[in-house]
């Protein structure tokens, strides 16, 4: 089957790779979602990941109990680098080549990021997992899907959460929420979903750059999107 989208961008929170846990990784978490992962890049798409750090420490959080701001987001940062080597490590056990790209340079682990490098990697069939954010302070991993995703030029970004998407109230406490399947990025703003934070979603308004808002624990969802199925809300 023909795909919709070409060139993806996944985010995936680090909360996601904690499971139950809520904090650090539950590798059978990490192996459920790098299987899902590789039948999606078997489909021969072009994806890219960006993987939040929140399982190990939240740099806003650190923050307000007493950290250094721009201390504690490098932590993040740091905390962001730990989970793609770990989705790595795991990916390529399965047989997906794979690469990770971070924005703070640290040769050792990882490739240091560079556009042209990343999009080759893209070309030659490899995964590339975008770590560090954006290597710099007061930046959300959010903000730093975007750049990557306007960066590579993906078509999409696939928002992965614990829910089917987004819904008027949080259904998880108020049964009468109801779920929206379409929203605009306008009607975004003016009724304050929180798809992604402020900087994050401009920077999608602006470029005309399109939100899958979906959950990542419901199976084979990931290659339904690309496909063109309908799964989650969509933002656009």
């Amino acid at each position: 089957m023909a795909l919709a989208f070409n060139r993806a961008l996944l985010k995936i929170s680090g909360e996601a790779l904690a499971g139950e846990r809520g904090v650090g990784l539950d590798y059978q978490v990490v192996e459920s979602l790098a299987d899902e992962i590789k039948g999606v890049h078997a489909l021969g798409v072009h994806l890219g990941l960006v993987v939040g750090g929140g399982n190990i420490i939240r740099g806003t959080k650190a923050s307000r109990e007493g950290l250094d701001r721009v201390s504690a987001d490098y932590m993040g940062m740091l905390a962001t680098v730990i989970n793609a080597l770990a989705l790595q490590d795991i990916l390529e056990k399965m047989g997906v080549q794979t690469r990770v790209m971070t924005a703070i340079r640290m040769e050792s682990l990882a490739e240091p990021y560079i556009r042209r490098r990343a999009i080759r990697h893209l070309e030659k069939g490899r995964l590339v997992i975008f770590a560090g954010g954006t290597g710099n302070p007061f930046f959300s991993t959010d903000t730093a899907a975007v750049l990557r995703a306007l960066e590579i030029e993906a078509q999409v970004i696939l928002k992965a959460t614990s829910v089917d998407g987004i819904y008027t109230g949080d259904p998880k406490i108020d049964p009468a929420a109801t779920f929206l399947p379409e929203i605009s990025f306008q009607e975004a703003i003016v009724k304050g979903y929180a798809v992604m934070d402020a900087n994050a979603f401009g920077l999608c308004k602006s470029n005309d750059l399109p939100i899958v808002v979906f959950n990542i624990h419901q199976p084979g969802a990931i290659a339904r999107i690309l496909r063109g199925e309908r799964v989650g809300t969509i933002v656009r």
